[in-house]
């Protein structure tokens, strides 16, 4: 008992110095992550903001982005001029117009479907360019327009697409995408053999710039790049079908670095999607699918009364549509 009470004050000062010092590391830490000019939660790991961490290619990554200096990379978009604010005023139209016009894009757009049958014949390039043009056109995050659309009509380059995809694709429906999803599958009657890519007359895959590249050399951060892409991706379907085009969306699963490689795109270019475009077969199917009902797709406070009792739920709409919003 006498030894352990002459070595009660030592423990106890040891055991503050150990409290305090992981005090002190934790202070230093915290001031640390959330000094001026750095973002919040930021660490060595994570040097790029705002890139999407799916579809990773890990080609991108370099010793340079490792070392402490990768934030030198990066250029500041403060030294940006700022924009001239121009007037906006677009058609308008009437009301019975817009009805008609709504209801008329509405009967094109429930025409698209996706198409695996695909003819060979030609379609003017021009018209692939002005579709392009037209996905161009889509929002994006600052305005970056982090898209890189690349057109493939040689039968060669064409058929190597092809051979990367579909030894890919064999793989992923063997081994990776797990026995429900080849189920999910099996009633589309889809394989890994992609006969379209050799006979589409054009390929178009569509990268998404993670970061672009400033005149001075220095990278310049593409916020919302995916999302940004995505929506470029749908008005180019759009544009597609406005023309009498066919398509498939495709996203080839683990095909993106060698796909990227192959057609000679830089490593801050990620592939987001791939279409085979043309006219369809003469013999084209595509599977008797229906659309969900509107009722099922749009919910506001004056229907979705209905739509509950559709659904044998009952309640009053009002009054908890407000609970919801006070959450």
């Amino acid at each position: 008992m006498a030894l352990l009470s002459v070595f009660t004050p030592v423990l106890a000062v040891v055991l503050c110095l150990v409290i305090g010092f992981v005090l002190v590391k934790s202070w230093d830490t915290e001031t640390t992550s959330t000094s001026p000019g750095k973002s919040k939660g930021a660490t060595k790991g994570e040097k790029r903001p705002w890139v999407d961490q799916d579809l990773q290619d890990d080609t991108e990554i370099t010793a340079k982005e490792d070392d402490d200096d990768a934030d030198d990379d990066w250029g500041d978009s403060a030294e940006e001029e700022n924009l001239t604010q121009l007037p906006y005023s677009p058609q308008r139209y009437p009301e019975e117009t817009m009805l008609q016009r709504s209801k008329e894009f509405y009967t094109l757009m429930n025409q698209r479907r996706s198409v695996r049958f695909i003819s060979p014949e030609p379609v003017p390039r021009e018209v692939i360019d002005n579709v392009i043009h037209t996905a161009g056109t889509a929002p994006s995050g600052a305005h970056t327009e982090p898209w890189t659309f690349v057109v493939v009509s040689d039968p060669d380059i064409k058929h190597q697409i092809r051979l990367i995809v579909e030894e890919e694709e064999e793989m992923n429906y063997r081994q990776r995408m797990g026995e429900k999803w080849v189920q999910d599958l099996a009633k589309f009657r889809t394989n890994w053999i992609k006969e379209y890519l050799d006979v589409a007359p054009y390929l178009i895959l569509i990268f998404k710039q993670t970061y672009g590249i400033l005149p001075n050399g220095k990278k310049k951060t593409h916020y919302y790049n995916e999302i940004s892409v995505s929506i470029s991706c749908g008005i180019l379907l759009a544009a597609l079908q406005n023309v009498g085009l066919v398509t498939v969306t495709s996203t080839p699963l683990n095909c993106g670095p060698k796909l990227r490689l192959l057609l000679k795109r830089p490593a801050n270019e990620k592939l987001l999607m791939l279409l085979p475009v043309g006219y369809p077969a003469t013999d084209a199917t595509v599977p008797d699918l229906k659309r969900k009902h509107l009722d099922d797709i749009l919910i506001s406070p004056g229907m979705c009364r209905r739509v509950l009792m559709r659904a044998g739920i009952n309640f009053n709409c009002r009054t908890e549509l407000a609970a919801y919003a006070n959450i």
